[in-house]
């Protein structure tokens, strides 16, 4: 079991698979130029399966497959057939361009739930978000999960002036769709301009939504990063992922392993502890793994105070969020 000196239990590990992607959102992947690490650096499908195994052993229940985009890697039906032997809970995050063409391997792994980001709804504002055109695509596979049986959450970045003027159309799909809406609040990464003014934080998102319809919160289960709630009436639902407002650290599980093999206790954490070169030395990698946890900082990679309007991002010590993975 994996504690933290807060007392916080992690048993849950996000592994990126690629820092690549065929998406170039600027708040994940900031310049079109970024060079991506050459495939040798990447933790192999053995390596990524030898290392899972450890963290299975120490306690980990639940297994999320993160990128940059995840589906781009060659490997990536292997490595999520090999890791759906686990006895975990297999899930990803996917942009869902290229979701359709690995839907006999999800459903092989056992992989019953995944999230999908989406920023709007509109076809050319989704052109200007990710500098590419495959909007169709993405809401037909979102579609398509969904009536596959897959619980499917869409994740929503939102940030003033860009896509603040749709949150009542997202909330509006779960009317008669089993989606789950997520509002994920803007959060400071290097090179990604974020500037507190662009934040849409959980009060003012509830307000919009309030103005049009009357919901109620879902009770919080343990873990939980989102606060849920559902319109009356509404198939599906849709939450709120606070971490710049109002944080949840107190509970948090989690863990992070980038593609490169490092591991951070938190997403903003600036400290990494290298599990792949240890590994590739022939080392124990249990020691290095519960020394990263009991290093966690209490809140946000202790780097962030409640002060968001004096907050600057240039201070912030961290990698792009393409290359922490999603």
């Amino acid at each position: 079991m994996l504690i933290d000196a807060y007392k916080r239990v992690h048993d849950y590990l996000r592994i990126s698979l690629t820092d690549s992607c065929n998406l170039r959102c600027f708040y994940c992947m900031p310049d079109e130029k970024i060079s991506c690490m050459p495939h040798k650096h990447l933790m192999q499908p053995d390596e990524i399966d030898h290392i899972a195994a450890l963290f299975v052993q120490l306690g980990v229940k639940k297994i999320r497959l993160t990128g940059g985009e995840p589906l781009v890697r060659k490997e990536a039906g292997t490595i999520i057939r090999h890791l759906g032997k686990y006895p975990v809970e297999l899930t990803m995050t996917t942009n869902g361009v290229r979701l359709h063409e690995f839907a006999d391997d999800l459903r092989d792994a056992g992989l019953r739930s995944i999230n999908i980001s989406l920023d709007t709804l509109q076809e050319e504002t989704f052109k200007f978000l990710t500098r590419r055109d495959h909007f169709h695509q993405v809401y037909k596979n979102i579609l398509e999960a969904a009536q596959q049986g897959m619980r499917v959450k869409v994740n929503v970045v939102a940030m003033k002036g860009i896509n603040d003027g749709e949150i009542n159309d997202f909330v509006a799909l779960t009317k008669d769709l089993p989606l789950h809406i997520r509002f994920i609040e803007f959060m400071p990464f290097t090179g990604n301009h974020w500037d507190h003014a662009k934040v849409i934080g959980l009060d003012e998102i509830l307000e919009i939504v309030g103005r049009q319809y009357a919901f109620e919160p879902i009770k919080h289960k343990k873990h939980d990063t989102a606060k849920n709630f559902q319109v009356a009436g509404h198939t599906g639902t849709f939450a709120v992922i606070s971490t710049m407002t109002k944080p949840f650290c107190d509970d948090c599980n989690r863990m992070r392993l980038t593609a490169d093999g490092k591991m951070k206790n938190c997403l903003f954490s600036k400290t990494e502890t290298d599990l792949l070169g240890a590994l590739r030395r022939g080392e124990d990698l249990v020691p290095l793994i519960k020394e990263c946890i009991a290093n966690k900082a209490a809140e946000r990679g202790g780097q962030m105070g409640e002060d968001l309007d004096h907050l600057d991002p240039d201070r912030i010590q961290n990698r792009s969020m393409i290359a922490i993975g999603g």
